[in-house]
């Protein structure tokens, strides 16, 4: 089981989002593409400076989510990207 769950990160993420709008992630889906992200980006520095990290790589990429150190940004509605 997952520890905190999918619920309480979701909460976290959506926390600075206003009542009304639409919250950043919405589904569970989102985590896990977060969190998966952050751990291969995690891995990728234990990789290139030769360390090892306390917690395994998901572990800490859902430990900084809860934490808010890190943040899941939302997508850009389609044709308002800026070129």
């Amino acid at each position: 089981m997952l520890h905190p769950s999918y619920s309480d990160l979701m909460k976290v993420v959506n926390s600075e989002v206003e009542q009304g709008e639409t919250p950043v992630v919405n589904s569970r889906y989102s985590i896990v593409l977060a969190t998966a992200k952050r751990a291969r980006q995690l891995i990728a520095r234990q990789n290139r400076e030769n360390m090892t990290g306390p917690m395994r790589p998901l572990s800490e990429a859902v430990a900084e989510l809860k934490a808010g150190k890190i943040r899941i940004l939302p997508e850009s509605e389609p044709g308002t990207e800026e070129e």
